[in-house]
Order: C-alpha cells, then sequence, then structure tokens
C-alpha cells in the first residue's frame, strides 16, 4: 500500500444511527513528504469515538486539539509540524473560546488557517471540528 493508515475505522461503527458505511482512517501518511492528513476531529475520545461530556466551546477544542496532536504524534511528528487547520464552528459567539483555546497548542508553530461558521457538525452536540495538515520533515 503507498499511504500509511493510521486508526482506520468504517463509520457503521461510529455513527451506527446514521447507517453508513465508510471505510475511512483518522490520518493518512504519504511518503516523499510525509504529509499527514487528518480526518476533521471533533470533541470524542480517539479509542472509543465516546464524546466528551460537555457543551463548552473551550472544553470541546482542547479535546479537538488534544486529538490533533496525538494524531502527528503516532505518526512520527511534533506539534511544529503542523502546517495547516480548518476550524468549524457552529456559533459566531463561540469563535473566541475556540480560537483562544486553539491557540494554546499551536504557539510558535504558525500553521494557516481557515475558520468557517457552519449551520451544523455531524453531531447537534459538537460545536468545533478541526481539520487538519501536519508534513513531517525526511
Amino acid at each position: 500500500m503507498a499511504h500509511q493508515r493510521i486508526r482506520p475505522f468504517n463509520t457503521r461503527d461510529t455513527y451506527p444511527e446514521q447507517k453508513l458505511d465508510n471505510d475511512l482512517a483518522q490520518a493518512v501518511v504519504t511518503h516523499g513528504g510525509r504529509i499527514v492528513w487528518m480526518r476533521g476531529q471533533c470533541p470524542q475520545e480517539l479509542d472509543t469515538a465516546e464524546n466528551i461530556d460537555s457543551h463548552d466551546p473551550a472544553e470541546q477544542t482542547h479535546k479537538v486539539m488534544q486529538n490533533i496532536r496525538q494524531l502527528i504524534e503516532e505518526a512520527g511528528g511534533q506539534m511544529e509540524h503542523l502546517v495547516k487547520v480548518v476550524v468549524y464552528i457552529t456559533d459566531v459567539r463561540h469563535r473566541e473560546a475556540v480560537y483562544r483555546t486553539m491557540g494554546e497548542y499551536i504557539r510558535g508553530v504558525h500553521p494557516v488557517s481557515t475558520g468557517l461558521v457552519v449551520q451544523a457538525l455531524a453531531r447537534p452536540e459538537w460545536l468545533v471540528e478541526i481539520d487538519a495538515t501536519a508534513v513531517i520533515p525526511d
């Protein structure tokens, strides 16, 4: 296989109520540049897909960023290898809390960033989702 899949899963296991059947991965590492493509991270546990018990945007963002850091580290990198984030929030009033919390994890890193306010995410209790890409030097 050309690419390394980190934490492969099927959506029928993580979204049983939605009757989906998609083979996905939490991250994909490509060779010849070691790019880490991460699935949009939500406020849930990577090992169990259980949501954290919080409706606070800052607490949800902490979990999202912890997941991103864990996936980069599992791929052999560090947060300094983060190059891009796309932040999705469901309420513009959460922007400050989300970005302030995210800033704790990317201080000194300087990734490019895009932010979007969306009507909803895959689960109604999620307030934030972050899509991230890292490049691990050879």
